[in-house]
């Protein structure tokens, strides 16, 4: 009889433990909801143990589907309202509980913005330890809203699929990559949505492939529609996997015939297999290169792959607080580091003596460059790098600056940048916010010299449950 080896069975994993939690995956539980997690789910407690329940309300007793469930807390999906909170609204969105895009058409707009208050008070006080009640309290304004909250996206990226061989377009559903094939959005402007619709109807008639992204195949990837509120030029991009179009004469000439107000149209080529929506070469197809938009008096060139605000209306807002907070008169040095396309920049530059602007993008200081002498502005140098090696730099040169601002992306400024900013020691800082969690870490390190004076949140983004805030901070030794 031959020989046998038996195996050696090396060090097995344990078994995974089961939570000692008091709910289980697919379990539906009666819920009461005390409050609303950034993201605008229901927060509510079952023995001690926190569910956030999507789609619930503050005040409202929910039946929920457990679906998820971690050590501290789980998720669960909104089943049944038992107790309607007063402030529930009807989403008007055909597609509501099945899109991505929004997460709180279904609470009453005005309660939206106390909520979004509430949020950057809840972070300032639990992350920053700021006071936000009583003596002593930081004052966080009411959020400044919209009077009409709906159809003011100046920019759709539509994904281009297939579904049952059919060319579809839409938005992703909720935590996924499965299109929703839709024609209208009603948070996007309705010339964007038209387009859009246009271009996906062309295509399919010219048998234009989709792209899979699953197989990697197929051509057209995305559609994407950007709209000058103020000059009504509209910029329509088509996304492809490869630079040649089959029949592309016909596509243009269809969009410039069906497309109302077009006035470029612009291929990018994506080649890549990734979800990052643009590639590296883009080509004009037809018309100009760039549109044209003023936030306020200051004119902006907009191009295919620009960053430029999606909300223009109250960019106008967000920005006329920035300047109010600066204070300038005219004689101030300003730096305005993460200026972006010189949005901020040039719009301090109105009644500053000076401003400098920094942008690790190279692209996008291009922008700004040509954004500045669009509009004339003589007195704003914008340059290249990161601002914690740039701003000191510039100290190096002479330059002094009586006020800093910054408006930096979601995981807020670099470490590297405050120390900076507390060692140059402006009079104030102006800290533009897209997060309220980096927010209030930032700003408790700016504590160390600053004192906080007060934060004004302003709603960029309508029943989604993004807020944005401008915080005034005036140095210690400085006269109230």
């Amino acid at each position: 009889m031959a020989k046998t080896t038996k195996k050696r069975r090396g060090p097995q994993p344990a078994a995974k433990a089961e939570l000692n939690v008091p709910v289980r995956v697919g379990q539906t539980v009666e819920v009461e909801i005390t409050g609303l997690n950034h993201e605008g789910a229901g927060v509510g407690r079952i023995e001690g143990y926190t569910l956030f329940v999507d789609g619930a309300l503050a005040g409202e007793k929910v039946q929920a589907r457990v679906d998820h469930v971690k050590k501290n807390f789980g998720f669960a999906k909104l089943a049944s309202v038992v107790e309607a909170s007063t402030f529930r609204s009807m989403p008007p969105c055909p597609v509501y509980d099945r899109c991505g895009g929004c997460s709180l058409q279904h609470l009453a707009y005005e309660e939206q913005l106390r909520h979004k208050q509430q949020i950057v008070r809840d972070n300032l006080r639990r992350i920053g330890g700021f006071p936000v009640e009583g003596e002593g309290a930081i004052p966080v304004h009411p959020t400044l809203g919209m009077s009409e909250p709906w159809r003011y996206r100046n920019k759709a990226q539509v994904p281009i699929g297939e579904e049952n061989g059919a060319l579809v377009g839409g938005f992703y559903a909720e935590k996924s990559h499965s299109i929703i094939d839709m024609d209208e959005c009603l948070i996007q402007h309705q010339a964007n949505d038209e387009a859009v619709s246009a271009v996906k109807r062309i295509a399919a008639s010219l048998s234009i492939q989709p792209y899979d992204e699953v197989r990697h195949t197929g051509l057209l990837r995305h559609v994407v529609a950007k709209i000058a509120v103020k000059t009504g030029e509209l910029m329509v991009v088509l996304v492809t996997t490869e630079e040649t179009i089959p029949r592309m004469d016909e596509l243009v000439d269809a969009i410039r015939t069906q497309v109302t107000g077009v006035t470029s149209i612009v291929q990018n080529v994506n080649p890549d297999k990734t979800n990052v929506i643009f590639g590296k070469k883009t080509v004009t197809l037809w018309g100009s290169d760039v549109i044209y938009d003023y936030i306020g008096p200051i004119k902006f060139a907009i191009s295919a792959r620009s960053f430029y605000q999606v909300n223009p209306a109250q960019t106008e807002v967000l920005y006329n607080k920035t300047l109010e907070y600066v204070g300038a008169t005219g004689t101030e040095t300003v730096i305005d580091a993460y200026c972006g396309i010189g949005t901020i920049s040039l719009f301090l530059a109105q009644k500053s003596k000076h401003v400098y602007g920094v942008e690790i993008v190279p692209e996008a200081i291009a922008d700004a460059n040509r954004n500045a002498e669009l509009n004339g502005v003589k007195n704003a140098t914008f340059e290249t790098g990161p601002a914690e090696v740039v701003i000191p730099a510039w100290k190096e040169q002479g330059i002094r600056p009586d006020v800093i601002v910054v408006d930096p992306p979601r995981k807020g400024c670099d470490e590297a940048l405050l120390t900076t900013i507390l060692e140059m020691q402006p009079q104030k800082v102006v800290y533009v916010s897209c997060n309220p969690s980096t927010l209030a870490r930032d700003l408790k390190v700016l504590a160390e010299s600053y004192e906080v004076r007060e934060v004004q949140p302003v709603d960029m983004f309508p029943h989604t449950g993004h807020v944005e805030s401008v915080a005034l901070l005036v140095r210690k030794d400085m006269d109230r």
